[in-house]
């Protein structure tokens, strides 16, 4: 029988919806999780000392396959991203990560869009491409229109995939 407590509801549903209920490592993002701490190393539950990560992601963070540090990165940009963008906005980040071969999406058009991109569109991750205007894809008339991964939001992307600081 170990010494070490249960993780309190509380805390492991804040880890969880920080990382949407999916594996904090973007390449992955597979579900079930569990919730990993370095116990020997810190002996308490802290929301700082918490990760969400599938079953074959802790596996290979406690071969070492995964060190530390780049856990910690991990856990360090679901802050910013939380922080920062939208669940729009991340899944359309998250489009990228899946498809590292798409520079551009197609996303329904409106005014919505726009505020709902707006964070990536101001930091400069990700621009309406301006040559091509909204098309008409459906046969409701909904219109969609191109937005492109800049470089520096394919810097971020690649940082963000690779455990680096995309602050």
């Amino acid at each position: 029988m170990s010494d070490r407590p249960d993780i309190s509801a509380h805390l492991r549903r804040q880890v969880l919806v920080e990382a949407g209920h999916r594996c904090a490592i973007p390449s992955c993002r597979q579900t079930p999780v569990e919730l990993i701490i370095p116990w020997a190393k810190c002996q308490k539950h802290e929301f700082e000392n918490l990760i969400a990560l599938c079953p074959t992601c802790h596996t290979r963070f406690d071969r070492g396959d995964i060190d530390k540090k780049s856990m910690e990165m991990y856990k360090q940009s679901l802050s910013v991203l939380n922080s920062r963008y939208g669940e729009y906005e991340q899944r359309v980040l998250q489009h990228f990560v899946d498809d590292s071969e798409a520079e551009c999406i197609n996303l329904p058009f409106g005014q919505n869009t726009e505020i709902l991109l707006m964070y990536l569109l101001r930091d400069g991750l990700l621009i309406a491409l301006p040559d091509k205007r909204p098309i008409q894809m459906s046969s409701r008339g909904r219109e969609y229109m191109w937005y492109e991964l800049t470089n520096k939001g394919k810097l971020f992307i690649s940082q963000w995939k690779s455990a680096e600081n995309i602050e």
